[in-house]
Parts: structure tokens; sequence; C-alpha cells
């Protein structure tokens, strides 16, 4: 497929997506879910306009759809400012934890009895569809940084943390299938691949964010330099070293670029006296800031704010700005060439799978959770719906496939988590929008 007609794909979905946002809007449909019925449409079943080898393009589709969650993690990260002494955040590590470990463990025993597959291939099946998604899940997300809603805040921190968790279950999965007799293998993997990747990987990112953050705000304060910096190379920066960084040591670099983020937010909080309202939001940076005198460079009271809120509010702004513009762009094309491998990697099971999933075992494993009075019931139930699985599913599965899967393993992987995804996006997709209406309707009310 040429180069050629790749860009005239991706530029008509782009178009079509712009000249129909307006009235979609208004309609229970995401455009997660348009580019989905646009890649089947494009796809070998449709038009026959695109044509992709899942097997043939496992490592470049496992390196694309990688770049696309670390960018959604570290954008996931910059958007929760609250301090950690909050509640939220008692709701999203009890989401990203234990729920998800009980969403494993339900679609592995389910994969085993009801359908008799291998224990190993239900595990690995199980962890890569356990994570929520940060990428498809941004309208369940927080909407900026002074959003504390429970339900939002935990579905965002939850999506953030469970993509690295996730991780070492995937290698579980993995081990189960291919171990080799070495009677050591499961406390190896529980001693390097869970309690000390998962810790590591957040350690290194938090304080690599919350360094490099007060490392940058001194300087652009001391060169009296608030405003022209270019704030999307201090974003793409910190997630290549944050990633690297914790690799490097053996730990998981999802989790340390989400933590990277949410130490640049702490800093940030830090450096404008934890004000209850965000940088970002007292100082707005103008289009093409850049390149204008620097009074001129950003709206707002800017008259009694320190530097140091000026500074941060600009390199907020900008870096989700920056941030939130490639993580929609990769998704429009990840999940339109999802809709155009879909048809021929259907797999009825994951209807059953799906629905047990989504019906069953992620608002049970929500619900069995002692919340307290953390949320209330509405708020679980609500939760408990939005389980939506996306790119990093996609991920993971691609991970597997180019990690010695054997051919029919691969094969039975590729179908159901491709199957299930789709499922995800059209249910989830559709039933968002109206779903947080009534929410919203509801917490307006009560307040």
């Amino acid at each position: 497929m040429s180069f050629t007609i790749w860009m005239a794909v991706l530029g008509a979905v782009l178009l079509t997506l712009a000249l129909t946002s307006s009235y979609l809007r208004w309609k229970p449909v995401t455009t997660s879910a348009v580019c989905l019925a646009l890649g089947v449409g494009i796809g070998p079943t449709g038009l026959g306009v695109l044509k992709l080898d899942v097997d043939d393009a496992s490592v470049w589709m496992e390196h694309l759809t990688e770049v696309a969650v670390l960018f959604s993690l570290f954008v996931c990260g910059l958007k929760l400012r609250a301090p950690f002494r909050q509640k939220n955040w008692r709701v999203a590590l009890g989401l990203a934890g234990p729920v998800m470990m009980l969403s494993i463990a339900g679609v592995c025993l389910l994969l085993h009895f009801a359908f008799q597959l291998p224990w190993g291939v239900s595990a690995l099946v199980g962890s890569i569809l356990a994570p929520t998604d940060p990428v498809l899940a941004s309208l369940v997300q927080v909407n900026d940084a002074r959003d504390d809603d429970s339900v939002r805040f935990g579905l965002s921190g939850e999506a953030g943390l469970n993509d690295g968790v996730a991780f070492p279950f995937v290698i579980l999965g993995l081990l189960l299938l291919q171990q080799d007799g070495n009677p050591g293998w499961l406390g190896d993997w529980a001693l390097g691949r869970l309690l000390w990747a998962v810790p590591a990987g957040l350690l290194i990112g938090y304080w690599m964010g919350r360094g490099i953050g007060r490392l940058t705000l001194s300087l652009r304060i001391a060169n009296e330099d608030s405003t022209l910096s270019p704030n999307d190379y201090l974003a793409l920066a910190l997630i290549a070293l944050a990633y690297v960084g914790a690799e490097w040591v053996h730990a998981y670099g999802f989790l340390s670029v989400f933590a990277a983020g949410l130490g640049l937010r702490q800093e940030e909080v830090k450096s404008t006296g934890d004000a209850q309202v965000p940088a970002e939001h007292l100082v707005q940076p103008v289009v093409g800031h850049q390149n204008v005198d620097p009074q001129q460079a950003v709206h707002g009271d800017t008259d009694n704010l320190e530097d140091s809120q000026v500074a941060a509010g600009i390199m907020m702004g900008d870096m989700l700005a920056f941030g939130g513009l490639v993580e929609r762009a990769m998704e429009v094309f990840l999940v339109t060439l999802l809709g155009v491998v879909l048809i021929a990697h259907w797999d009825w099971r994951a209807l059953p799978i799906g629905g047990a999933l989504f019906l069953l075992i992620r608002p049970l494993s929500v619900l069995a959770m002692p919340w307290g009075g953390l949320l209330e019931s509405r708020q679980r139930r609500l939760i408990g719906w939005f389980g939506i699985r996306g790119i990093g599913s996609l991920y993971y599965l691609f991970y597997a496939l180019n990690h010695g899967l054997d051919p029919s393993v691969a094969a039975l992987c590729t179908n159901l988590t491709l199957s299930v995804v789709a499922l995800s996006i059209l249910v989830h997709g559709i039933s968002t929008q109206p779903i947080l209406a009534r929410y919203e309707q509801r917490k307006k009310r009560k307040n």
C-alpha cells in the first residue's frame, strides 16, 4: 500500500470528522465509533481502499500503539492536580489495583471454564483486556484541572495507572504459556515484574517530573522567559526521558510517563502556592504567544500574579494542548485501522465475553470493593459501566504477538482482543454521552 494512499485516507477521515463534528456533538456517537465505521467502510469488506495484515504489521503497530498510550498517559497525569491526601486518589487506586485484578480473574475463569481455553491463554487474554483505556476514555475523564468529581477523577487515575499495572500480568500470561520448567519462575516474576517494576516506574517518573519542572520554572524566571520557550519540546523530552529511565532499570515505562506528568503537575501546584484555581486558568496563553511580546502573550488578570504562576500557567496550557492534539490524532488513525481489520478477525465469542466483562465482571468488581463513603451507589454503578477498552489493550496484544506466541494462540488472542475492543468502542461510545448528561444533571439538581 503506497504512502500516498495512506495519506489520502487519513486526510479524508480527518476531514469527515471536522465537517461532522458540530452535528455529532449532539448525538450519542463518539469520534471513535465514527472512525471504526469508516475503517470498516474503506477496508477489504467495504471499498477495499486499505488492506492490513496484522501479522506483518505487528512490530510497527506495537510501537505505534505504545506511542499513543505514552502521550495519553502523560496528559492524564497532567490533568490530575489534586493532592495525594484527597479521597479521590483512593478511588483511583482501588480501581487500578483490586478492581483490575478481579477483572483479570473474572475473564480468565470465564475463558477457561466456559470456552475450555488453557489457563495460559485465558490469563493472557484476561490481562490484555483488563486495563481501561486512557486514549478512548477522554469523555469520562476530568474535564480540566479544577474538576474534582469522584467519578471522573477515579476513572482518570485508573486509566493512568492500570495501563502500567496490567503489564506484569501480561508477562505472567506469557510465562504460563512459555515457561521452561524453571521451578523459581513464579518468584522471579513476582519480585522483578511486580514488586520492583511497578513502584520503581512510578518513583522514577514522579521525581523526574518534579525535578525537571522545578528546574524549568526556575530557569525561565531567572532569564525572564516565562512565555517564549517551546513547551512541546519539554513534553517530548520528559516523555522520552521518563520512559527510557524506567526501562533502563527494568521498570515499567508506562507508569513512569504517567507519573512524570503527575510530578510536573504537582510542581506546578507548589509553584503557585496550591491555588484553588490552576495556573493555566489564571493565565491563558494566546495563539502564537511564542512570537509576540511577553506582555501580550497571555490574557487574564495577570497584574497580581507572580512570575512563577505565569510561567507555570503557560507551560501547563501548552503541554496539555500539544499532548491532546497528538492523542486525538493517534486515536483517529489507530481506531480507523482497527475498523480495517475487524471483519477479517471477528470472533463470535467476543459477544458473550464482552457482555460478561461489561455487564457482570467489571460492575461486580467495582461493587465488591469496600468504598465506604468515597462513592455513592449511583457513582459505583456509573464507574462499573465505564470500563472502556481500547488502545492500551491493542498495545498489549501486539506486544504479546511479538514475543513468540504459537500461531494458533496468536490468532485466538488477536481475534478476541480486536473484537472485544471494537464492541467496547461501540457500546460504551453510544452510551457515554447520554449517561454522563443525566449524571451531570442530577449532580446539579443535588447541588
